[in-house]
Parts: structure tokens; sequence; C-alpha cells
């Protein structure tokens, strides 16, 4: 062993605890904000914190935003997400993976007319999740 490397170090603390699809699903019903992760042209990722409606029963989230924004052209290009949302405390959180679908139906209508679409308009970032997960860290009362 190396004597300039620094000793293990032992964690006495509580161990996170897996959330159940119930405790995620209450979850992402709960919080309206979210941190929306989409994929730069570079691979690297791009965050930008949304407002968010999560539909349970069709397990779908809906982002509103407008065409010219970078999370949509990312999306349209890449359509790979993931929303990371916050739980009631520091310690608990719920990721909703998935792939997204950019609805765009004034952006539609205006290109089957043969008209440029105005690029502020407003548009749905729709996502179907096929993978949730989170973690809380149940802590001692006192701690």
């Amino acid at each position: 062993m190396n004597a300039n490397a620094p000793a293990p170090t032992k964690n006495d603390g509580v161990p996170p605890r897996a959330l159940t699809d119930a405790e995620l699903t209450r979850l992402l019903s709960e919080q309206r904000f979210g941190v929306l992760a989409s994929v730069r042209s570079t691979g690297h990722p791009h965050l930008s914190t949304v407002l968010y409606h999560w539909d349970q029963e069709q397990r779908t989230l809906s982002v509103s935003s407008t065409a010219a924004r970078l999370k949509v052209r990312q999306l349209r290009r890449d359509p790979h997400t993931s929303l990371h949302v916050s739980g009631p405390d520091v310690w608990s959180f719920a990721v909703a993976e998935g792939t997204a679908r950019i609805v765009d139906p004034a952006g539609d209508a205006a290109a089957s007319a043969g008209q440029e679409p105005d690029p502020g308009r407003r548009v749905e970032i729709r996502i179907q999740v096929s993978r949730l997960y989170g973690t809380a860290l149940d802590m001692p009362a006192g701690s």
C-alpha cells in the first residue's frame, strides 16, 4: 500500500433507499419544477430548469417551450432526455428518463401552407418515460 495514499473512509451513515414506484409518482406529481437534460452536439449535457406536468396514466411528461430554444433544437436532433426532480428535502430525488417528441401544431400548419413558422411559437416537449428511479435518505430524528 502506498504510504502517501489517504486512509480509506468509513461511512457509518444511513445508506440511501431506492424509492418505490408509488413514491416516485407522488414526487413527480407534487413537484412542478425540474431540470431537463438534453444532449449537445458535442455529447455534453445541456441542463434547463423547466416547469412540467406529469401524466401518471400515460407515463408522459409535458414541458412547454418556444420553438427556437436550444433544448428544443437539441431534442429534435437527439430525443434522449432525462428530467431530475428534487424531493421535499435535500436527500431525495426522482429521475425520469425517456424519449422526447416535439409537438408543434402551429409550425406544422405554417409549413403545410408554405409559410415560414414563427420561431417564438409555443411547442410542447412530450416525453414518453421509459425509466423512473430515485432515492431518499431516511435520516434519524435529530440528525
